[in-house]
């Protein structure tokens, strides 16, 4: 019964996301030509915000849990597993203070009405990953100007999204990079769990009831001296809490 409900909800889900998707796009384009950067990114959060409402429709709880406060007076560097695209909403919306701007690839730069506009235009950087001295030197110049504007920088180290959940092993480049550019960052390792879910059918029919859970764990102080090994601590806390997290859930 469940799987067969799944079907018109999917359809009602997909109608009222692209026609949030094509909305928006026309309503960032105004925000930014004509107001610029506040009024642009409180668009993009609305249109998160109502994407959540969306995932809403499908019977999806979304849980977010900030173990600890996050300071607000320096750049953090957010680091997390990555399993579907439908994790980036609640980054974007429960940590809209910390101005989240993404590492992506660039094939996402276009094609995608109001999430390519604003990865062009919203301060995250496109990397081309054929291409990793470019991509390093994007990621520099990247993290330099969150450094200088007090925003925050989201990675996804597993540099592809695991469709079963399970953590993939982290590419460390582009994590040491940020963290050469971003000196006086604080890291947040943030633990998300059963967003690989929404993918078990392809996306369609989308499932229903899935228990969307991220967690921001406690900041820690980049280790200069030791990156592996400080990578390697953020790599095993973060896979310890998704295996938990999978316990968890039936």
């Amino acid at each position: 019964m469940k799987r067969i409900l799944a079907y018109p909800l999917s359809i009602v889900f997909y109608l009222c996301f692209g026609s949030l998707l094509a909305l928006f796009h026309a309503l960032q384009w105004i925000a930014l030509n004509l107001f610029g950067y506040s009024v642009h990114k409180l668009t993009v959060d609305l249109l998160n915000f109502f994407i959540l409402r969306c995932l809403n429709l499908l019977g999806t709880k979304i849980h977010f849990e900030v173990q600890t406060p996050l300071p607000k007076d320096r750049s953090l560097i957010f680091v997390g597993n990555h399993q579907s695209t439908f994790e980036v909403p609640p980054i974007i919306w429960f940590l809209r203070k910390y101005h989240p701007k993404f590492i992506s690839k660039k094939e996402l730069g276009h094609g995608i009405p109001s999430v390519s506009f604003n990865l062009r235009h919203g301060g995250s950087v496109l990397i081309d990953r054929s291409n990793p001295k470019d991509a390093l030197n994007q990621i520099k110049l990247f993290g330099e100007q969150l450094q200088m504007k007090n925003h925050s920088a989201v990675i996804f180290p597993e540099g592809t999204r695991s469709r079963d959940g399970k953590l993939k092993k982290f590419q460390r480049s582009g994590l040491i990079c940020l963290f050469e550019s971003m000196p006086n960052a604080l890291v947040i390792p943030i633990s998300i769990g059963n967003s690989w879910k929404f993918g078990i059918h392809k996306y369609f029919p989308m499932p229903l009831g899935v228990k969307l859970s991220l967690t921001t764990h406690d900041a820690l102080e980049i280790d200069h001296e030791n990156p592996d090994k400080f990578i390697e601590q953020i790599e095993k806390l973060i896979g310890k809490e998704v295996k938990k997290k999978q316990l968890n859930e039936p």
